[in-house]
């Protein structure tokens, strides 16, 4: 879902300046968060505009959301006046916070040319997957908050209802990616994200609809598979680009995904990435979320 900010609260978080945030350990701080929504709740549509995020998050049928700041950001900014509203939209929706030390709040994602294409931060294609796939408590939302785009066109975001492909499988796949014979990644230097979850079943055994998917393409190349587990997993692969959508971020555009419903990917960059200055070239922040005990969030 895509959601417009209307006008006239457009017009009055450009006068609005909230106030530096607070970190406990890499948790914005609870103090902060209600100062935010003690502020923000005071700008006519503010509530209106976060109950109609909060719904397109986790009401039925929902996922994930694009929040269209791009007049805000072109009024303010990309700076820390900008950051700070959109902190602020995302503490509505759980508590933002990075499971990176050596990382500030918003992490820069940039593009390395010479990097694997498929990273974050590569030109190629960046295939389906949640982030932090081997943590026993993954973040329950991924957002992303465009800078630029890239100039030259390419690189659309890509999203898949994964519940929705893993009903499309056979009985057997189901039961396969329900094994815990899964591997990917490397865990280390992480905060608020718990232990590292090696080896991991795709499906966590929460019934129709529920819990994470735990999948990411790449383990598909880089991980010890049996046959009948690497099918089942390609399997759902495929079912995952078949119900794809896609789209373009522009500037300002912040798209939040929940991580219990969704998976989320980006197409290749376009080619002539490195004929760009860096200062041209697409540019993401990204933060992460964390649902509260038994405030629904995550449901």
């Amino acid at each position: 879902m895509f959601i417009d900010i209307p006008s006239e609260l457009e017009a009055a978080l450009i006068d609005r300046s909230l106030p530096p945030w607070e970190l406990d350990g890499s948790f914005l701080t609870q103090s902060t968060m209600a100062r935010y929504r003690t502020e923000l709740a005071t700008t006519p549509r503010f509530e209106e505009t976060a109950a109609t995020l909060r719904r397109a998050l986790t009401g039925e049928g929902g996922g994930y959301a694009v929040l269209r700041l791009g007049n805000l950001a072109k009024a303010l900014g990309a700076g820390d006046r900008f950051l700070r509203l959109a902190t602020g939209f995302a503490a509505e929706v759980a508590v933002p916070f990075s499971p990176f030390p050596r990382w500030p709040l918003w992490k820069d994602i940039g593009v390395k040319v010479d990097k694997d294409p498929g990273k974050s931060s590569g030109i190629g294609y960046n295939a389906f997957h949640m982030d932090l796939v081997n943590a026993s408590l993954p973040p329950d939302f991924t957002t992303l908050l465009c800078v630029r785009p890239d100039p030259l066109g390419g690189g659309l975001s890509i999203l898949s209802d994964a519940h929705a492909a893993v009903a499309r499988l056979s009985e057997d796949s189901r039961r396969l990616l329900a094994d815990s014979a899964y591997n990917y990644g490397t865990f280390f230097d992480l905060f608020g994200v718990g232990e590292e979850y090696r080896p991991f079943p795709i499906l966590d055994g929460s019934g129709p609809g529920g819990g994470f998917v735990r999948f990411t393409a790449k383990m598909l190349e880089r991980s010890q598979l049996g046959q009948a587990h690497a099918d089942a997993a390609r399997e759902l692969a495929a079912e995952l680009v078949r119900g794809q959508v896609s789209f373009m971020l522009q500037s300002g555009d912040y798209l939040i995904v929940n991580q219990r419903r969704f998976l989320h990917g980006r197409e290749a960059l376009h080619s002539g990435q490195e004929t760009l200055a860096a200062s041209d070239q697409r540019l993401l922040l990204q933060l992460f979320l964390r649902a509260g005990a038994g405030d629904g969030s995550a449901a």
